[in-house]
């Protein structure tokens, strides 16, 4: 699948009231870092990043530096050519969204990758709109659209799959450790008591 990362940005999270802030970036690090861990086809994309929404989250720039991102006028991001072509050109045919907001900026690109035929999956908690109405109303549109919702551990435990896999084993506990709040003390008190 690829990965596209939408307007994680200050001026968009600033009106972004259906997650609490520091959830959403704590959420939007584990996406980053998981599609980083496992060499996903990764799009990150911006509005007006340098004249409006400002810079991209520092969980997002940890993983991907700045400087390859698209920046965009659209609010569809499926209609920004170059954003088209450079999430089509990955060649695959599913696509995972994340972004704000739910009810703009993600809902038209996951219709859009749909009409075009692509099984598209949404993180419903690496994505906030400007009410929790206008976030449901958005995530109960794109589900009956077809498209998957999962969440943001979710999707980093289903690149993993296996505990056995040893490859990515500490990257994905590190990564759970730093941004994974409860679960994340979980595994570094797992850890912990395990080497005594």
């Amino acid at each position: 699948h690829a990965l596209v990362m939408i307007d994680h940005e200050s001026q968009m999270a600033f009106a972004t009231k259906s997650i609490d802030i520091n959830v959403l970036r704590q959420n939007t690090g584990i996406v980053a870092g998981a599609g980083k861990i496992f060499k996903v086809p990764t799009i990150i994309s911006t509005v007006f990043e340098k004249s409006f929404a400002g810079p991209v989250f520092p969980e997002i720039q940890e993983f991907f530096p700045a400087g390859n991102y698209i920046d965009r006028t659209t609010m569809n991001t499926w209609e920004d050519p170059k954003a088209h072509k450079a999430i089509t050109g990955t060649g695959k045919k599913k696509i995972v969204f994340a972004g704000l907001w739910t009810e703009v900026c993600v809902v038209g690109p996951v219709l859009s990758a749909i009409e075009e035929g692509y099984k598209v999956y949404f993180i419903s908690d690496a994505s906030g709109g400007v009410s929790q109405e206008a976030h449901e109303m958005a995530v109960q549109r794109m589900i009956q659209a077809g498209a998957q919702p999962i969440t943001s551990i979710q999707y980093l435990l289903e690149l993993q799959r296996d505990w056995a896999r040893q490859e990515t084993y500490k990257p994905v506990t590190d990564l759970v450790k730093k941004y994974g709040g409860a679960y994340g003390i979980g595994i570094q008190y797992a850890h912990d008591m395990l080497k005594h």
